[in-house]
This record gives C-alpha cells, structure tokens and sequence, in this order.
C-alpha cells in the first residue's frame, strides 16, 4: 500500500488533518525532521481528534534515516511538487511507493526532487493559484493511486 512521507511539516493542522486521513486508509504515515512543531502539539493533536490511536506514524530526524528507511524496505519515491513532470492523474501508481510532500512554505527542496524516483503534479489552471493545501494535496494524491490499486472498496 502507498504510504504518505510529509518532509519538514511546518503547519500543525495540516499535519494532524493528514494523520486523520492516513487512519482512516490504515496508511503508513511517515514524518521527516525537523518539524516546525513538537508532535505533541495540541493543534496536531486536535486536528486528529481522537484518531491518533490509528494512526500508524514514522518519525525520522532527518532526510538521511528516513531514505536509509525507505531504501531497506523498497519501492519508488514519488515526489509531489509544483515542478512535478506528470500530471499526478495520468501516472501509474505502484502498491509500494512512497508520497512525498514537501513543507508548507517551500515545498520539495531541488535536492530532494532529483533523488525521486518519479515527480508528479496536481494541475491548477488559474494562474494566480501557486498550490493547494498541503493537507488536500495529500487526500488528492493517495486517494488517486488508491483507486488506481483498487483500494476504493
């Protein structure tokens, strides 16, 4: 099953919104430091309510234990980014990748965009309109490669 990696959150809500969604699709959720919060933080805590019993969260200090992480365990990063190559609807998801969304305020760092296996974008057509929530983006993109896998059940 794909699994969510949220690299540098800064925004409490947004994180625990995304947590509630990942418990709610049983998906991995996967914390990349340094946060712009303490995980105890009580607006992540109430955005989740009281999912955060389901939720089954990663938390890696920095970029290098998570990618050591990823790598033992396999599969393809797919990197969600303004600057992404694929429309995130016209690409083929695969049951072991692994999202990435980048920080609120930059995004996936340039560094991190070239080691992915893959980069895809959510299409905006309003010119004035530079992205989307991150927390929506995410529900966007995992409920994409969920139906693509079948896992709309």
């Amino acid at each position: 099953m794909p699994q969510i990696v949220l690299v540098h959150p800064q925004i409490p809500p947004n994180t625990g919104n995304i947590a509630r969604t990942c418990a709610a699709t049983g998906t991995e959720l996967h914390l990349v430091g340094p946060l712009g919060f303490e995980i105890s933080d009580r607006y992540v805590k109430r955005a989740g309510l009281d999912y955060w019993p389901y939720v089954n969260l990663q938390y890696h200090e920095t970029l290098y234990t998570f990618q050591t992480h990823y790598k033992q365990r396999g599969g393809r990063t797919i990197g969600f980014s303004v600057r992404g190559n694929t429309n995130y609807a016209a690409f083929q998801f695969q049951a072991d990748d692994w999202l990435l969304f980048g920080s609120e305020t930059t995004g996936l760092s340039p560094e991190m965009i070239s080691e992915c296996t893959a980069t895809v974008y959510i299409p905006m057509p309003h010119p004035k309109v530079r992205s989307l929530n991150l927390s929506v983006s995410v529900a966007i993109g995992l409920f994409e490669a969920r139906r693509q896998l079948g896992l709309l059940v």
